[in-house]
């Protein structure tokens, strides 16, 4: 399906009153702040109202490693939702908010495809409800207090350790690094700096890990913006910036609701990019999703060895979650092209390399049962896909001792996905809550990077380099030793080399440089290329997207 008939199934499907939708999960209408007919924000006030109901069963959806063939990872998490309300149950989906830099890039949007979408898709893959723009805005706030605040010397802040870089929702590779404050004496401190994309900003992982206002104050003024001559570590609360920036977001703090094409509930909420930051909506959201559904189905960005890593050792200890269930999701094509197929071939059959593929499923589904947790295959048809290829997949599945089902949520929505819901019911009747973390916290921060790639990744070891050793040194002696790491690394591959797909071996994962999140409450370790600002391809979707004279819009999404 093309981005004009993805958009025609978004268009022609009818919306039910957002009123409606919160009906469906008992969501009082004195809690609902409407955005227009179709979307409407919820008053943090609902989640104290429905905290005497059991919460729910949650659902984790994660992926192989992505490739440029697409694995409808939000596609399966959307339709296993609908599918699961066709069964009879009180499902909802929680998922992140779409970046608009990817929006305009390469990626496309981020609401699903096909006849598992969330709606109104033109509206979440754009403004939504302003929440992005919040975070821009706040983060952005903090960069001109610090700039101000050195400029009147009221803060000791040496301009060659400030580590604190502006934001904005755009795919713009030439702000990486600027050059700011020319132009003469009243126009600033000169300096270098750059911008990294609002989806990698600290201010959104404080946000879709805060627990509400006082705690988002709390992580606001803990944000480190630099050093000072003496190396004394300068915080946002040096510059008296927290209680202003919580004034900006006061309102993206509140979950919001809108529904898929089937008209099941979806909240859609906070957007962290999983190869930077750790890749998972909001927990103010996911724990209101479960306090009013039975089921709630929440993905993580990009693979597990990335996105889902994260929700189990970030999100579910911050959050004091975890799942009943997690689904990985994998197609035919992603497999053939780790197993060798260039990505112009991999709508042609081809056994061989499918077979050798199953590799990357083989390691991401060993990194799931570190958890304590037995993951199901999900196995997202496409046209191309032929029933020899697919019976295969299934084959190799039950080999590694998986369950696995075809599923086809794109094309007949939660229809598609029957299958793979009644193995995830049955699943979560049986599951019992039994936390098992990747690593202990007051473990060095250099043996829990250590053992992410060794354990999620398959690397033989680490190598920091000695910006990583400096910045290593630096986060001990502020006592920040004990804080969960959150990777930055390539989707494309389970290394820190992006042309290495399938399941490398022997490779050693290099650690350039460590940034310590004080606010958000991880350290960030920087590997391989990796980049906090995307760029635009050479012909970005932007180029392909129209609006007629009657506002109509075509070649999006």
């Amino acid at each position: 399906m093309s981005r004009d008939q993805n958009l025609a199934v978004a268009q022609s499907t009818t919306l039910k009153p957002i009123e409606e939708i919160a009906a469906q999960l008992s969501l009082a209408q004195e809690h609902l702040e409407p955005y227009g007919r179709s979307k409407a924000k919820i008053a943090l006030e609902a989640q104290t109202n429905a905290a005497s109901r059991g919460p729910g069963k949650l659902i984790l959806v994660s992926a192989i490693n992505p490739t440029p063939a697409g694995e409808g990872k939000t596609t399966t998490t959307i339709g296993l939702g609908q599918a699961l309300a066709r069964l009879g149950k009180k499902a909802t989906v929680a998922v992140r908010e779409p970046s608009m830099g990817p929006v305009f890039g390469v990626k496309g949007g981020g609401c699903g495809g096909g006849r598992s979408q969330v709606l109104p898709m033109e509206d979440i893959n754009l403004h939504f409800t302003g929440d992005i723009h919040a975070v821009t805005s706040a983060h952005n706030l903090l960069s001109a207090m610090m700039d101000n605040a050195l400029f009147h010397g009221q803060v000791d802040l040496d301009v060659r350790q400030i580590r604190w870089r502006r934001a904005m929702d755009m795919n713009d590779r030439a702000l990486r690094q600027i050059v700011l404050g020319l132009g003469g004496r009243l126009m600033g401190v000169p300096r270098e700096e750059g911008f990294d994309i609002t989806a990698a900003s600290e201010v959104m992982a404080i946000l879709c890990l805060t627990s509400g206002p006082a705690d988002l104050i709390a992580r606001l003024s803990r944000i480190l913006l630099g050093f000072s001559s003496k190396g004394k570590a300068v915080t946002a609360s040096e510059v008296q910036a927290p209680d202003a920036m919580a004034i900006i977001l006061k309102d993206a703090l509140k979950p919001n609701l809108v529904q898929t094409v089937e008209g099941v509930p979806a909240f859609v909420h906070g957007g962290p990019f999983g190869n930077i930051a750790h890749g998972c909506n909001s927990i103010i959201a996911t724990r209101m999703a479960l306090n009013y559904a039975d089921y709630v189905v929440t993905e993580a960005g990009f693979g597990f060895d990335l996105g889902g890593e994260k929700f189990f050792d970030i999100k579910c200890r911050a959050a004091g979650l975890w799942p009943s269930a997690v689904v990985l999701v994998a197609t035919v094509k992603a497999l053939k092209m780790h197993g060798g197929t260039p990505v112009s071939e991999v709508n042609k059959p081809n056994l061989q390399t499918l077979k050798l593929g199953m590799g990357n499923l083989e390691k991401h589904a060993e990194s799931i049962r570190e958890y304590g947790v037995q993951p199901i295959i999900a196995i997202n048809r496409f046209a191309t896909d032929t029933e020899e290829e697919l019976n295969l997949v299934v084959e190799e599945c039950r080999n590694l001792g998986l369950e696995a089902r075809v599923i086809d949520v794109f094309g007949h929505g939660g229809e598609g996905g029957l299958p793979l819901a009644e193995v995830v019911v049955a699943a979560c009747e049986k599951a019992r809550a039994t936390p098992k973390f990747l690593y202990p916290l007051e473990a060095p921060i250099e043996e829990k990077i250590r053992t992410i790639a060794q354990k999620i990744y398959g690397a033989a070891d680490i190598a920091l380099l000695p910006r990583a050793r400096t910045d290593l040194d630096r986060i001990n002696t502020l006592g920040y030793g004990n804080v969960p790491i959150c990777m930055a690394k390539t989707q494309m591959s389970l290394s820190d080399d992006p042309k290495l797909y399938g399941r490398p071996r022997d490779f050693t994962l290099t650690v350039r440089e460590i940034r310590l999140s004080a606010g958000a409450g991880f350290c960030v370790p920087l590997t391989g290329e990796m980049l906090t600002m995307p760029g635009l391809a050479a012909k970005p979707a932007a180029v392909g997207m129209k609006m007629d004279a009657s506002g109509k819009i075509s070649g999006m999404f």
